[in-house]
């Protein structure tokens, strides 16, 4: 399993996002990005995780934040997800599972018994030189932002 630290490069990709527009990581050389992972479109905790940043978001573009989130949905998931709760930022499909692999975050859950791969939920914080400034394990879905924020200063 991929064992991304503080310090290394950002994994690049290029996908789509909500819009069916190419979206790569090297577009956001030169600007701070947080990249958030999440399990599910739609499901509780995705959603509070979302609404946060959602809720924060122009304090997080005022601090030079750009904000992604990633999950394995595809686009029209992700369109439907962003209309619904009025997301202002941009959702990338993962559907090949390839970014999700690259950060290590496509690993074995268990619920109820039964084990499954899935996402793990993850937040990471790019620095304008695409470098891993930040790595939040246990993500706070209802202060996710806030989080991010009171981890770096």
């Amino acid at each position: 399993m991929i064992n991304l630290q503080t310090g290394n490069p950002a994994p690049q990709f290029t996908s789509t996002n909500q819009n069916n527009d190419t979206v790569s990581l090297s577009d956001y050389i030169g600007k701070k990005v947080i990249l958030f992972f999440y399990p599910k479109d739609n499901t509780p905790g995705c959603t509070l995780e979302a609404c946060d940043f959602r809720d924060n978001y122009q304090a997080l573009k005022t601090q030079g934040f750009e904000v992604l989130g990633v999950s394995v949905d595809d686009e029209k998931s992700h369109k439907k997800f962003e209309t619904k709760f009025e997301l202002p930022y941009t959702l990338i499909a993962d559907t090949d599972k390839s970014i999700v692999t690259d950060y290590g975050v496509w690993v074995e859950k268990s619920m109820y018994g039964k084990t499954y791969m899935g996402t793990q939920r993850k937040t990471f914080v790019i620095d304008e030189n695409g470098i891993i400034a930040l790595i939040i394990d246990k993500v706070d879905t209802k202060n996710a932002s806030k989080q991010v924020l009171d981890m770096l200063s």
